[in-house]
């Protein structure tokens, strides 16, 4: 049986992995992202432009109180989630979280992107203190919405604390063992081990390395809380080193591109064969696509769309 960052993983969770596994180097399962308040209207609409539904239905619990990144649409969330699950979707599921100084609803600016001053980051590390509680009460809303999952089967990619190799949200850009990683590891414990959640499966996804963005390595939380690693890749270009670092970092693991803008072309899909699933961000499709480019891709021979994904 395949080996989980969780050792009480459930049977889905194995199942999923072990699946992931296998399309290394011979397949790659396509995605689509959408934004609380539209559930899943991106996916039908990369469905129509590209003649074929992503395998992977990709959302965020929120932060805001707006009609796109709202709050209040949890409760949509996790029924469309189990919506999908049932319909043999891959289901995975993102928080672009809270910083513990702050209540919800916030900006996306004043609010995700807000920074943590040194004395707060060492609080909120520090079991105990008003920064730590706070922040384990913010973990505890989203908590009981996947252990709600969890009840109704529902396995999830879980890709939490996403680009912390980039210093643009308040939990990332903080190198070593008390970084980044930290509130990494945090969060991997107490979903595990105070909720149980044997359904997640954990992603490292950090962000494609550039001027101003650490290294993938450099924010790694470490092989016993991680199951598959992405990247995020943004404007266009698919660097080889992009594929080979997370490869070699992922020691084995799966490996993905957790959020993408523009596609990767054909050529690129067939050169970076290790990659076994990609998420189209919402809105992309037609911003920095084109259908024919978007066709070419979800037919490309290496695809998988949901059709197939389903069929087991």
């Amino acid at each position: 049986m395949v080996r989980t960052a969780n050792p009480k993983a459930g049977d889905g969770a194995r199942e999923l992995l072990q699946r992931l596994q296998s399309l290394s180097d011979a397949r790659i399962v396509s995605g689509q992202h959408n934004y609380p308040g539209s559930l899943s209207a991106h996916t039908e609409e990369t469905a129509r432009l590209a003649g074929a539904e992503p395998a992977v239905w990709g959302q965020d619990f929120g932060f805001s109180a707006d009609d796109q990144d709202g709050i209040q649409f949890r409760d949509a969330i996790v029924a469309e989630a189990i919506r999908q699950h049932r319909r043999g979707t891959l289901v995975t599921l993102m928080w672009h979280a809270v910083p513990p100084t702050m209540d919800e609803p916030v900006t996306f600016k004043e609010g995700v992107q807000s920074k943590l001053s040194d004395a707060e980051w060492a609080e909120l590390t520090t079991p105990g203190t008003r920064l730590h509680r706070r922040w384990e009460e913010q973990v505890d809303v989203v908590a009981r919405l996947l252990v709600r999952l969890r009840d109704e089967g529902v396995t999830v990619l879980w890709r939490p604390y996403h680009e912390s190799n980039g210093a643009w949200f308040w939990w990332g850009g903080r190198p070593g063992p008390d970084g980044s990683a930290r509130v990494y590891r945090m969060l991997f414990d107490k979903l595990t081990h105070d909720y149980g959640l044997d359904n997640l499966l954990w992603v490292y996804n950090p962000n494609a390395p550039r001027p101003g963005v650490r290294p993938y390595a450099e924010m790694y939380p470490g092989g016993d809380v991680v199951d598959a690693l992405a990247t995020d890749i943004y404007g266009g270009s698919f660097p080889d080193e992009f594929h080979d670092d997370l490869l070699a970092l992922a020691d084995g693991r799966p490996i993905g591109i957790g959020e993408v803008g523009q596609l990767p072309t054909p050529d690129v899909l067939g050169r970076q064969s290790r990659f076994v699933w990609f998420m189209l961000w919402a809105g992309m499709q037609t911003k920095w696509n084109t259908p024919e480019g978007l066709r070419a891709v979800f037919h490309h021979p290496r695809t998988m769309n949901h059709e197939e994904w389903a069929r087991g």
